[in-house]
């Protein structure tokens, strides 16, 4: 099994007309993740903003690819269950993907605390495994 970058990821799922090395990358891009993969949580976090920032696809659409890479059956992604937690509370309660999986990966403790107002407010309703509580 070999780990993927989030380069990778991005020329496997976005095909992107407008970018020369694109066309030259894709087909390594697809070629590495024929095999068994690796997808750190670290990159899926990563990937998420690159498609989010760089591409500037929709909240529905990155939810949307981030769930196909999770389906995947070749692909072992760190931290799984725990991303399609956060992917579901974003698509439902509007949280953004990095605190949703910030929370989602804090199970093991009693709560999530922050400054984040916005956050407290939504994980609330979105009642996470973590309850998350103003500092």
């Amino acid at each position: 099994m070999k780990a993927v970058d989030t380069n990778v990821l991005a020329r496997f799922f976005v095909n992107d007309p407008d970018d020369p090395e694109a066309g030259k990358q894709r087909p390594a891009a697809i070629q590495a993740m024929a095999g068994r993969a690796f997808v750190s949580l670290t990159v899926a976090l990563e990937f998420e903003w690159v498609l989010r920032g760089f591409y500037e696809l929709s909240s529905a659409d990155v939810i949307r690819v981030l769930r196909a890479l999770a389906g995947m059956p070749n692909v072992h992604l760190e931290g799984r269950d725990e991303m399609l937690t956060a992917l579901e509370a974003c698509e439902s309660h509007k949280l953004d993907f990095a605190d949703a999986l910030h929370v989602a990966r804090s199970g093991r403790c009693t709560g999530f605390v922050t400054f984040d107002k916005a956050l407290a407010r939504r994980a609330a309703k979105a009642a996470l495994a973590v309850p998350v509580k103003l500092a």
